[in-house]
């Protein structure tokens, strides 16, 4: 998952410098004033910012979303794993009762056979 978070991360950064250097390529490169090409740099700088922001952004809630999801299959996963060691406790006592029973039951026989009474 975070091999997949930094893959897009760099691709994310790549399109931004890309995105950046090309449009001042461009801007450069065109027949118009200095003034001008300046308004267009500053004007292509805001709007990559803007991007980039909203990628952020998108990743941001993405990730938030993930840990979400991720504490509430923990949670599920905990109170599953706390019900099954309840029901396995309540399996061993009822064994280990059963197993006092039989032992009481044995006792008494054996006492009543020593005694004469059985």
């Amino acid at each position: 998952m975070s091999n997949n978070d930094s893959s897009m991360g760099a691709f994310f950064a790549g399109v931004l410098i890309g995105g950046l250097v090309g449009a001042a390529s461009a801007l450069l490169m065109a027949p118009q004033s200095g003034e001008e090409t300046r308004k267009q740099i500053s004007k292509a700088g805001n709007e990559f910012r803007d991007k980039a922001q909203d990628s952020l952004e998108d990743a941001r809630e993405r990730a938030e979303a993930t840990v979400a999801d991720a504490r509430r299959r923990a949670e599920r996963i905990i109170e599953e794993a706390r019900e099954k060691a309840e029901q396995i406790s309540a399996e061993a006592k009822a064994q280990v009762d059963k197993a006092a029973q039989e032992a009481k039951s044995i006792a008494d026989r054996t006492a009543g056979a020593a005694t004469g009474e059985g």
